[in-house]
């Protein structure tokens, strides 16, 4: 075992400097690539980190925080406030039961396996809410290290691959109507974009359904940013007021009311993705071998039983409550 460590730091420390530099801007550089998906971006930084060894890891770590912040209120450019709001209104029952729901049970979960608050937490909320794109925005506000943020990414991504092919084979085997299936997969698969995926592959009727009830859960992304930095301040200073998310929601108000050039909000919020997938090749790259063997197979554990038990009781909701 020792050997194999020791094999693994020569491997690192026999690249020159100079190179892991070159080789760094390259990878970053391509991370910004339409075809480069934040999954990829992730695991990217992370498999860079323990084959060649970040030459920047300072820089990973004070930027990546600015450049999710960043992103986040650009991808506000490409929403209407109207809409959000009415979107956000319909099913709020229904939707704030279910999210807190989850973040009980990702918190009793947690406990039980001993695992990070903070890397408990946004797992919880990745499950709860919208996968990548909410633990992007609850990071920074919670102050996650990276380590923390990356394991929780890791998970969520993991899962969003597996419930691509699970979930529609899932839904012909019980012969599930397209609604109830499209209510299933916007509660239970993490993120939008995997959700608009399995709808997609299931039917039409499924997709509309899933795409709608995600995005309403996706604003939920607004109040829970607020009120997770009064749980998590640091309690020998003031609450931290997350003003990135205050401005995300002027973005939304500047795209509905001004009258702004719509290739002029399309290239903000490509550029807005764009960066978003950039910064998680910049987490990735910061986990390092020594933060993930202290973090341990615990969080992911954890993270797969939280989803089981949120797939497998809203399924049986849909099915016998519906």
């Amino acid at each position: 075992m020792q050997q194999q460590k020791n094999s693994a730091m020569k491997i690192n420390f026999c690249i020159p400097r100079h190179l892991r530099i070159i080789l760094f801007a390259i990878v970053a550089t391509g991370s910004l690539f339409p075809f480069v998906t934040p999954a990829i971006a992730l695991f990217s930084g992370i498999i860079f980190s323990f084959v060649v060894q970040n030459p920047f890891p300072d820089f990973s770590r004070k930027n990546a925080s600015r450049l999710l912040q960043a992103s986040v209120v650009g991808l506000g450019f490409g929403m209407n406030l109207h809409e959000a709001l009415k979107t956000g209104l319909n099913g709020i029952g229904i939707t704030l039961l279910s999210v807190c729901a989850v973040l009980l049970t990702g918190y009793l979960l947690g406990k039980a396996f001993g695992v990070n608050k903070i890397t408990s937490y946004l797992i919880s909320v990745g499950t709860a809410i919208c996968g990548g794109s909410a633990i992007a925005t609850i990071a920074p506000v919670i102050r996650s290290k990276e380590e923390e943020t990356t394991v929780s990414l890791v998970t969520v991504f993991t899962l969003n691959a597996v419930a691509l092919v699970l979930f529609p084979t899932v839904g012909h085997a019980l012969h599930l109507p397209q609604q109830q299936f499209g209510l299933w997969a916007a509660v239970a698969i993490h993120d939008t974009s995997s959700v608009v995926g399995a709808g997609n592959t299931y039917g039409a009727e499924a997709l509309q359904v899933a795409t709608t009830v995600k995005l309403t859960r996706a604003l939920w992304i607004i109040p829970l940013a607020l009120l997770s930095a009064y749980l998590f301040r640091n309690k020998k200073e003031r609450i931290r007021i997350p003003w990135f998310i205050l401005l995300f929601v002027v973005a939304m108000g500047i795209h509905t009311y001004l009258p702004l050039p719509g290739t002029f909000s399309d290239w903000i919020v490509l550029l807005s993705k764009r960066i978003l997938t950039l910064t998680l090749f910049l987490i990735g790259a910061g986990l390092s071998p020594a933060a993930l063997k202290q973090t341990g197979w615990r969080p992911l554990l954890s993270g797969v039983l939280l989803w089981i038990i949120t797939g497998t009781i809203s399924l049986l909701a849909l099915i016998y409550v519906s």
